[in-house]
């Protein structure tokens, strides 16, 4: 028997019930995986309450680390024993589980379980934001919001080895302190600054070629301010909130601006995509180019805890749950 939370209704964290159920063995092209780490992602809360839609009943959480406990028919690349990561499908907030293999990808050495499950889907998100959304350059100035974060962190010292200023924001003194140790000068305090005002005199007036926005509501109308003309605004999450664009005549007032909504399932929709990711992610750690900071560890019964906390914005760096 194995535990794991299943959501049967949307709603709050109490929506998430622990249970106990039979995994069984793995299907065709399948794996089955005894969990170590497990990575606690605003992605889950989306999917727990409703906003982003999976079929009901489900068992959250998109990313995890573990061992390989069987495979199944065609399964030639992982055998048991083998040390895995895994982003998606839904299903990670329990003890053991079965994956489709192509979702899963060998751990490098110098990589342990933990650390994978924080850097996963952080780092993989921070990877296409800087890669591929737009391929940042040098000469470039960009604005991360919640640069205290589990994806903001990595957003900020990434792009920084890059040779990319960066500015960021966050939400406390102490939030403002890590965000600066992530390498962002400034640093600003958007609950106690006009960030809007000090993005733009950090600049010297020009605006910022790229804001990255986790955060949604809050900070849309401002994040739009801080562009410069024909600046991006990528927007890829909504901690605050969801936004709306009523008028995209906005875009064209301030600036002829451009804005995208990227996700992790159109950027890691093919096996070869989401490996590619995770090898560029998993050398750029080892590398030195960011950390990962482990500042929240819950045990696994613990996980609608880990939600709370992570919905009032009591986190920094990245959380994790523990079988």
């Amino acid at each position: 028997m194995s535990r794991a939370f299943v959501v049967r209704e949307t709603g709050g964290p109490d929506k998430m019930q622990l249970e106990e159920r039979e995994v069984g063995a793995p299907g065709p092209g399948q794996i089955r995986v005894r969990n170590k780490a497990i990575g606690v992602n605003f992605v889950d809360v989306y999917q727990r309450d409703g906003h982003y839609k999976v079929d009901l009943p489900f068992v959250p959480g998109n990313e995890g680390a573990g061992e390989v406990v069987a495979a199944g028919e065609g399964v030639t690349e992982f055998k048991p024993g083998d040390r895995v990561g895994y982003t998606g499908p839904v299903g990670a907030y329990a003890d053991e589980r079965l994956l489709p293999a192509g979702r899963a990808f060998s751990l490098p050495e110098g990589i342990d379980f933990e650390t994978a499950a924080a850097v996963m889907l952080k780092g993989g998100t921070a990877h296409y934001l800087l890669f591929e959304t737009h391929a940042v350059k040098p000469a470039e100035t960009i604005l991360v919001h919640a640069a205290a974060g589990g994806v903001g962190s990595i957003l900020a010292q990434w792009a920084t080895a890059l040779g990319v200023r960066v500015i960021g924001t966050a939400g406390s003194d102490e939030k403002v302190a890590l965000a600066r140790a992530s390498g962002c000068d400034p640093a600003i305090n958007y609950r106690t600054t006009d960030w809007v005002k000090a993005a733009r005199e950090a600049t010297g007036g020009r605006g910022v070629d790229v804001v990255y926005d986790g955060v949604g509501k809050a900070t849309w109308d401002g994040s739009l301010d801080c562009l410069r003309p024909r600046g991006l605004m990528v927007s890829y999450g909504s901690a605050s909130g969801y936004v709306t664009v009523p008028n995209l005549t906005v875009l064209a007032t301030k600036g002829s601006l451009y804005v995208t909504r990227p996700t992790t399932g159109s950027y890691h929709a093919s096996t070869a995509e989401l490996r590619a990711s995770m090898t560029a992610t998993f050398e750029a750690l080892l590398s030195g180019k960011f950390r990962v900071a482990i500042n929240q560890r819950f045990p696994l019964a613990e996980a609608p805890e880990a939600h709370r906390a992570l919905e009032a914005r009591q986190t920094t760096g990245s959380s994790l749950l523990i079988p």
